[in-house]
C-alpha cells in the first residue's frame, strides 16, 4: 500500500499527550486500545543474551506506534536496528514483553496520580516480535515515522527494518482491584470512539491490510 493511504494526520505534540476521553473502566479491551494508541514507547523486556545477564529479564526502551492519535489499528509497530543489544536478544528469542502507561501522558499528572498507582493505567502485552511484511511496511513506516519524525534520519547503514508485535496476551491495570485480562480476539475488535464515529475507504483498505497481517 503507498504511503499516503493513511493520508495526513501529522499533528501538534501537545495532542499526542492526550487522544480523546479516556473509556470506561469496565470496557477493558476498549481501555487497552486507548492506552496503546495514547503512547509513544514502551518499555520492552526480552530475555537477554549478553554476559553477564545471559537467560535474565532485560528491560529496554523502545518507541513505538499503532497508528496516529485517535486512528490507531492496535498493531504496536517497532523501527529496529540488528546492532541494538535488545534486538539481538530478539534474534534468538523474538518473545517480548511491551508495557505502556499512561503515565506518559498528562493524563495522570493531572488527576494526581502516581505512576504506581492502579488508576495511572497501563498495558502489558506480550507476543513474538515480527519483521513486518511488504504488504504492511507503508502502514509501519507512516505510523512510526509520523510520531517519530526523526526516525526518518537515523543512520541509513545500520540495518533499520519494521517490526511489529504479534500480541498473545493482554494485561490491563486502570482500576483497584487487580489485572484484567483481554484476549488479542477482544483486543482487535474492540471499537474505540475515534473508530466507531470513522467509515471511510481509506480507513477500511488500513485495517484489511493490518488485520491480514497480523498473525504473520
Amino acid at each position: 500500500m503507498a504511503l499516503g493511504a493513511l493520508g495526513p494526520f501529522l499533528l501538534p505534540l501537545a495532542f499526542l499527550s492526550c487522544v480523546g476521553a479516556i473509556p470506561p473502566h469496565d470496557e477493558v479491551a476498549r481501555m487497552a486500545r486507548y492506552v496503546v494508541n495514547s503512547c509513544d514507547w514502551a518499555s520492552m523486556a526480552t530475555i537477554s543474551t549478553h554476559k553477564p545477564v545471559v537467560g535474565r529479564a532485560f528491560s529496554n526502551v523502545f518507541s513505538i506506534s499503532d497508528g496516529p492519535p485517535q486512528r490507531g489499528s492496535g498493531v504496536p509497530y517497532l523501527y529496529l536496528t540488528p546492532l541494538e543489544i535488545s534486538v539481538q536478544d530478539i534474534k534468538i528469542n523474538p518473545e517480548v514483553s511491551l508495557a505502556m502507561t499512561l503515565a506518559q501522558t498528562d493524563y495522570c499528572r493531572k488527576n494526581g496520580f502516581d505512576a504506581q498507582s492502579p488508576l495511572c493505567c497501563r498495558v502489558i502485552l506480550c507476543g513474538t516480535i515480527v519483521t513486518v511484511n511488504k504488504t504492511e511496511i507503508g502502514i509501519a513506516k507512516k505510523a512510526l515515522f509520523e510520531r517519530h519524525p526523526a526516525m526518518a534520519s537515523w543512520p541509513p547503514d545500520h540495518g533499520w527494518y519494521f517490526a511489529k508485535l504479534n500480541i498473545t496476551n493482554i494485561w490491563v491495570l486502570d482500576y483497584f482491584g487487580g489485572l484484567k485480562t483481554v484476549t488479542p480476539e477482544e483486543y482487535y475488535n474492540a471499537k474505540p470512539e475515534y473508530e466507531r464515529n470513522l467509515t471511510g475507504k481509506k480507513w477500511m483498505e488500513i485495517m484489511n491490510v493490518v488485520n491480514q497481517n497480523k498473525v504473520r
